[in-house]
């Protein structure tokens, strides 16, 4: 094995820390199994290792991830930094021992140090700490900051950080923040006040705090000067509709470097005060790092996020969605803008690519970008040229995903996963048509002592005229010559897909284990078949799809002999919920219906939930103007169908996560509530400290065993 160029102390470090119990060896197959295989478990599917997205070093030669070591109970639960020569075949090593996990990953220029966040002892918010990956030694903690800190990212020169923190109203500096911190914690009273939409997202209640963006010394310590507010005191900071993309750690503004590190370059919305009744629109601006007043970029109805440079500095790539109005989907594109920004008309790459880009890179020495999107349950690379010309497939597997992937160097590294291969880091760079490489095996081994099969594709012309994709799930000992009941699984979105994946919440083949043939359908509104396709749901939220769902049922049962027509049942989450809920009002095929965080009323899930504008345009008005979509398919409605043969009279499993703000728990209470009434049987699960996923492993053990049961009590 050849030696990487790191010190004799680094990576004696590196040698001592992997551990037999730790190292992944990259074989380049599946090891045989040495018995018979097995049905798939719970255990298997919870504590599978979970990779991250690897961040490769700017020299191409190595590649960082996060490798999450699942448990029942959190608190068992380890989550690390695992580095990878992209080299020579040696194992992965692990970085970092810590069990609250390390996010944000990112290089210096140079290669030699990492930059990410974490919260550690003594940490009340997520800080961020450097690493020395050529030296050696522990990670130093870089920022104390009272309301903590996210997304760093190295200058060009490497001497500087910039990152994004928080600050409180009328706080003019740290101590500022403290004080204010302080005075909040010790207040006698407890209120949240609001004067602009939303108040919550996902599971949390959002506050009044400020997003900004910070630079300082990459070395900082005693003596270096704090870091500094670059937006203090700009007009834009001061909008009342200024501020980010919102997500589970608060707002992000997506800030990058120019190349010669002179200015920051970033998105923000400045009307997110208008959330309730219009589409935000993310534009991109630029401040000098020095301090200054901001210039924004772009002007137009257009969203954009991903911002990347070209090596040579002179191109600014970007996603983007044109956020036509009155529309419910856009499809997300390459854009490029030359740098410095002239003309504030961006060029869009994939202008005639009828599919959404789910993110780029741009190696190295081939002006090319490299791209994924979503297309027929499958996502693979592609590339495209600078100027938008020679649109090519890269390398990349003919099934499966490619859930992330980043460049560095000449080197195109990510995670690629089916649903019988659990996620793994491979290398793409390579020629096209050439095979990538794996780097990783935590899950070969006992993945490959599971009996399952690969999703079989298949297409039918519904009556609408859309062809539909679909995927067919068989149960472990599948045996062609027998009959099997069939579980019609519908995703949430509905701008989604279904993806040849190892899926976590929803597993198909632990669905399909007791011994049922599980039917993955992507309906008029999934994403991964163009722009008409998604907008087809728009003011006909339930129905069409609905009617898509229960024609491919049909179309299996027609195809597939081993299918008993006899034995159907249909569940799903989110819009998957929706459309359970819509089924079991309105057709009686069906012998048993799941339904977890399902919409049960179009109005009150508008007025409760923490998005209400989509919803508006997908309805084609405000609920007040009586247009016949919120009480036609609004399923709480057809409750008295019964004179029409339809009406609920399947028995239903309804469960919800307390703290689901997404699809408030309302929907599952009037369920049940209706189901009652109506005498239907009924069952009601309501998890009190999950969200609009269950995420905690004894639920979701728990969640599997009681859909199970709902299924065998009906179905056998």
């Amino acid at each position: 094995m050849t030696i990487p160029r790191l010190s004799v102390l680094a990576f004696a470090l590196a040698t001592a820390l992997s551990g037999a119990a730790h190292a992944a060896h990259a074989a380049p197959e599946a090891p045989a199994a040495t018995h018979a295989k097995r049905a798939i478990t719970h255990e298997d599917v919870w504590l599978m290792k979970r990779v991250g997205a690897p961040t490769v070093s700017p020299d191409g030669k190595w590649a960082v991830f996060s490798v999450t070591d699942p448990a029942y109970d959190s608190k068992d639960q380890w989550s690390d930094l695992w580095i990878k020569s992209l080299n020579d075949d040696s194992a992965p090593r692990r970085l970092t021992f810590s069990k609250g996990g390390e996010g944000a990953v990112n290089w210096s220029p140079d290669s030699r140090q990492l930059v990410f966040t974490a919260k550690r002892d003594g940490d009340d918010t997520s800080q961020i700490y450097r690493i020395d990956i050529a030296g050696g030694g522990e990670a130093q903690r870089l920022t104390t900051l009272t309301l903590g800190a996210r997304t760093p990212r190295f200058s060009p020169d490497g001497k500087q950080l910039l990152f994004v923190s928080d600050v409180f109203p009328g706080a003019a500096s740290e101590e500022d923040n403290k004080r204010i911190a302080r005075e909040r914690k010790d207040r006698k009273y407890n209120v949240r006040a609001y004067e602009s939409f939303p108040p919550r997202f996902f599971d949390k209640w959002l506050d009044d705090k400020k997003v900004r963006l910070f630079v300082m010394d990459a070395t900082a310590g005693a003596g270096m000067p704090p870091p500094r507010d670059v937006l203090a005191g700009t007009k834009l900071a001061e909008l009342p509709g200024f501020g980010g993309g919102q997500g589970d750690d608060g707002q992000s503004l997506d800030a990058v470097w120019s190349e010669d590190g002179r200015t920051i370059v970033f998105t923000a919305s400045t009307n997110r005060d208008e959330a309730a009744r219009a589409p935000g629109y993310t534009q991109i601006f630029a401040l000098p790092a020095a301090g200054g007043e901001v210039q924004q970029l772009t002007q137009d109805k257009h969203s954009y996020k991903a911002l990347k440079f070209s090596r040579d500095g002179k191109t600014l790539f970007a996603l983007t969605e044109e956020e036509a109005p009155g529309k419910v989907y856009d499809v997300t594109r390459l854009a490029s803008l030359a740098w410095p920004v002239t003309n504030p008309v961006p060029k869009i790459l994939t202008a005639s690519l009828d599919r959404s880009i789910s993110r780029f890179a741009l190696p190295d020495g081939a002006n090319r970008i490299v791209f994924s999107y979503e297309h027929a349950g499958l996502e693979q690379l592609h590339s495209i040229k600078y100027d938008g010309s020679d649109l090519r497939a890269e390398s990349s597997p003919a099934t499966g995903a490619i859930g992330s992937f980043n460049a560095g160097g000449k080197a195109v590294v990510g995670v690629w996963e089916s649903a019988i291969n659990p996620p793994e880091v491979y290398s793409f760079t390579g020629t096209p048509g050439g095979q990538p490489k794996r780097l990783t095996s935590f899950n070969v081994e006992r993945a490959a002592a599971i009996d399952w099969q690969a999703p079989e594709h298949f297409w039918f012309k519904a009556s609408d005229g859309r062809m539909i994709h679909n995927m067919i799930i068989k149960p472990a000992n599948f045996d062609p010559t027998k009959k099997y009941p069939l579980f019609s699984v519908i995703h949430g979105g509905a701008a989604n897909m279904w993806r040849d994946q190892f899926v976590l919440r929803w597993n198909y083949h632990l669905l399909a284990k007791p011994g049922y043939v599980v039917l993955l359908t992507d309906y008029k509104g999934s994403t991964g078949y163009g722009e008409e396709f998604a907008r087809a749901i728009q003011g006909d939220p339930l129905k069409g799809p609905a009617e898509e769902l229960n024609e491919a049922v049909d179309e299996a049962v027609k195809k597939y002999s081993y299918i008993d027509g006899s034995k159907l049942a249909a569940g799903g989450a989110s819009y998957g919920g929706h459309l359970a809920n819509w089924l079991q009002a309105t057709t009686t095929r069906y012998k048993a219906i799941v339904s977890h965080a399902g919409e049960m009323d179009l109005i009150m899930q508008w007025g409760t939930s923490d998005s209400i504008y989509g919803r508006e345009v997908n309805s084609g008005g405000p609920v007040w103007e009586n247009l016949p979509v919120w009480r036609d398919q609004s399923p709480v409605m057809q409750g008295g169908n019964h004179a029409k043969g339809t009406g609920f009279t399947t028995p239903i499993l309804i469960s919800v996560g307390e703290l689901d703000y997404r699809v408030p728990a309302n929907n599952a209470l009037m369920n049940f509530a209706t189901q009652q009434r109506l005498n239907v049987p009924s069952k009601l699960l309501v998890f009190p400290e999950e969200n609009h996923w269950i995420l905690k492993g004894e639920n979701s053990r728990y969640f599997y065993n009681e859909v199970h049961g709902w299924l065998a009590k009906y179905l056998k």
